[in-house]
């Protein structure tokens, strides 16, 4: 899922080739995001575009031989004449006056061309990582290996996971070796490309972005002319307009002394990125986004707008509070907590930077929903945009929604950098934990971070390449935490020591429990509700309409849409269940993202789209059949309601850190999607309906324990 879409799209046409564009957001001033080396399209923009398009207008456009548009075998198509023509093009085709340039690596020299050439189009330039021809020409040289020398026999062996080896450079870097080892290439040039560790994603969205042309259109494309060292460094001195270099200073594709000399022949400022390699945009993305910000901000200057600020005695105390989205037993202990919190400090004001549906029972609970939160991408949608039938591959899920928190984390950035906040609580707020421990310098409030399991686990059936990838993401979260334990004030474990997982983050990595423990402080389960308030069964039924003789099945599956497959088939084995169970009702919500109408009504069936008091259904049912989220199955394990619970193939939480969970408190009995027959479910609904159980019991205090420890932040 993209993190924004484009308002506007189209093709421009030169010389037969077809060029595809995007225009984003409605600013005064428009940034013209440049293609690049023809390995990769605009989606290598996919960090910049929803930051930059809430406040300008941006276009990107595919250059010739990959993305959307054309792939001509031409040469003449990747001229530096053709280059400049495509760009000149796209802004006459979007209304475009002048603009920003934004250009990585090659593009440096079509937009310090336009400049020169064109100094009424442009109104500033943005370099990041150049490659280009300046001198002295030994860097140059340096990294212009020969295009005809002969590749090796055979391609690595290795699954390229890190960055290689830079020696291979002069053996792969060549035109024989990309039409015989193109694939082993892509690993290997990418892998250059991201030399910082932890990189695996970054590395594999640019090999699937090169599988997406070819060898052909790269050798076609390095026929292509380039500027001759004097031309390019006279263009440079005939740029007027403001001029920003970007470089990291381990970029192993261009050395960084190319910023400085193009720094030092336009009068531009050059900010240098100490370990950083030669696409930053993609490894540290805000601060690449801040700069690129900052620097057009500078172009066009504003009057400032009006301010005030408050003494320090003056100031109220202001939280601003995280609910991750994916699952809304979230928003329900979080609201929890905040009433707990009020408790503990009454002149609290609290804002909740929350999206769909988790807005949905913050509205309900009468809290305050920040007006930012409207620039949210939705991470529900992309949860439900990865699912299959019962099926969410939950690692690989969240390694794919890299571009929403992105997205979501520069909203967070902005909110937080305009509004004075004590205290920011993140409950699963994955994109502000990281990008702090990214960006400690952005730290300027406590900071408090809310998790009921810890650990990427891989799948067992999902290979070696999970397990390596999965231990990797485990690698850097652990090494965020030692260098800087200062960005979490407080880590909260929403429940008990024994709770966490046994086994390890990965080979020669810590314990989950012991490093969990050394790292959280334990809140207990927090449930969302008092148990006691639902204790007496029997008036509970009766409020909520349920006769006394009839035998009532809830059946839930979340507040997103992935668990609608699972919804059908157990209302599919409402027929067969209904025989064996006299007297069967079966309560059937569908959460706030699922279509009622596509369930078929049939007498016995009670469909509902939304209940916000869900948990008083819970306590007041005979059975629940749920998905195998920890919340639900924990408030039905805290009111002692027995439950059927079918985990989510391929979640790693429902299947490996739930189930640890629910073992320790003796609750539920798990079925396996696969083996979901209707007869099968039938059988268990008669089986569990109405069974006495023996939970272990559920502590009734967390949400008081978790205030307790954020109100000592404030």
């Amino acid at each position: 899922m993209r993190a924004r879409a484009a308002d506007a799209e189209g093709f421009i046409e030169h010389d037969g080739v077809r060029i595809h564009y995007e225009v984003f957001g409605t600013g005064e001033t428009t940034i013209l995001l440049m293609p690049t080396w023809t390995i990769i399209h605009k989606r290598f923009w996919k960090g910049q575009i929803p930051y930059l398009a809430r406040h300008h207008r941006v276009v990107a456009y595919d250059g010739p031989g990959n993305g959307r548009s054309d792939r001509p075998l031409d040469p003449r198509a990747y001229d530096q004449d053709a280059h400049t023509a495509y760009a000149l093009k796209v802004l006459d085709a979007t209304g475009t006056g002048a603009a920003v340039l934004v250009g990585l690596s090659m593009a440096a020299t079509w937009a310090i061309d336009l400049a020169a050439h064109h100094p009424a189009r442009v109104g500033g330039v943005a370099l990041i990582g150049p490659t280009a021809p300046v001198p002295p020409a030994s860097i140059a040289r340096a990294h212009t290996p020969p295009m005809d020398a002969e590749p090796p026999t055979m391609p690595s062996s290795r699954v390229p996971v890190l960055a290689p080896d830079p020696d291979e450079h002069w053996a792969k870097y060549n035109r024989a070796y990309w039409r015989q080892h193109y694939d082993d290439f892509l690993w290997f040039f990418l892998g250059q490309c991201f030399p910082e560790p932890h990189s695996t994603k970054q590395i594999e969205d640019g090999v699937g972005w090169g599988r997406q042309t070819s060898a052909e259109v790269l050798v076609a494309a390095s026929h292509g002319t380039w500027p001759a060292t004097a031309a390019f460094t006279e263009w440079c001195r005939r740029v007027t307009c403001p001029v920003l270099l970007i470089h990291g200073d381990d970029d192993r594709v261009s050395p960084a002394g190319r910023s400085q000399t193009i720094a030092e022949l336009t009068g531009g400022r050059l900010v240098t990125l100490h370990g950083g390699g030669h696409i930053p945009l993609a490894r540290d993305p805000v601060q690449v986004n801040l700069l690129i910000q900052e620097f057009v901000q500078q172009l066009a200057p504003r009057t400032p707008a009006p301010r005030t600020w408050t003494r320090w005695n003056r100031r109220t105390k202001r939280v601003l509070y995280l609910s991750s989205p994916i699952g809304l037993g979230h928003a329900r202990r979080d609201a929890a907590i905040a009433a707990e919190l009020r408790r503990l400090h009454p002149d609290v004001a609290i804002d909740w930077l929350a999206q769909h549906p988790v807005t949905r029972v913050l509205e309900d609970a009468g809290e305050q929903v920040h007006p930012a939160s409207r620039w949210l991408a939705n991470e529900s949608a992309h949860i439900e945009g990865e699912a299959g039938e019962h099926d969410l591959h939950c690692f690989e899920a969240l390694r794919r929604m890299d571009e929403v928190l992105l997205a979501n984390f520069m909203v967070f950035h902005d909110v937080v950098h305009d509004g004075a906040y004590d205290l920011v609580v993140g409950d699963e707020a994955w994109e502000v934990d990281h990008f702090l421990h990214e960006n400690p310098e952005l730290k300027r409030f406590a900071y408090a971070w809310l998790t009921d399991f810890v650990g990427y686990l891989p799948m067992p059936d999902a290979g070696p390449r999970e397990a390596l990838v999965a231990a990797d993401y485990n690698a850097e979260m652990i090494e965020h935490i030692a260098r800087y334990p200062r960005i979490r004030d407080r880590a909260i474990f929403i429940g008990d020591p024994e709770d966490v997982i046994e086994g390890t983050f990965g080979p020669g990595l810590p314990r989950i429990r012991d490093w969990t423990r050394q790292h959280y402080a334990f809140a207990g389960y927090a449930t969302g509700f008092d148990p006691a308030a639902v204790a007496d069964r029997a008036a509970l039924r009766a409020e909520l309409g349920y006769r006394p003789d009839e035998q009532v099945c809830v059946v839930t599956v979340g507040g997103s849409g992935v668990g609608a497959a699972l919804l059908h088939r157990v209302v599919d084995a409402y027929g067969a269940a209904a025989r064996r169970v006299p007297g069967l009702r079966m309560i059937v919500i569908t959460g706030p993202r699922i279509d009622p109408a596509s369930i078929r009504p049939a007498p016995g069936l009670d469909i509902r789209p939304y209940v916000p008091d869900l948990h008083r259904h819970l306590a007041a049912c005979d059975l629940a059949v749920v998905q195998g989220g920890l919340t639900t199955c924990m408030e039905l394990t805290a009111t002692g309601r027995p439950f059927l619970y079918i985990p989510l193939q391929h979640h790693f939480e429902q299947n490996l850190h739930v189930p640890h969970r629910l073992d320790r408190y003796r609750a539920g009995r798990r079925l396996d999607y696969h083996d979901l027959t209707p007869e099968v479910l039938a059988e268990a609904i008669a089986a569990e309906i109405g069974r006495t159980t023996a939970y272990r019991p559920v502590a009734t205090d967390g949400p008081q324990r978790a205030a307790r420890l954020l109100a000592e932040l404030l």
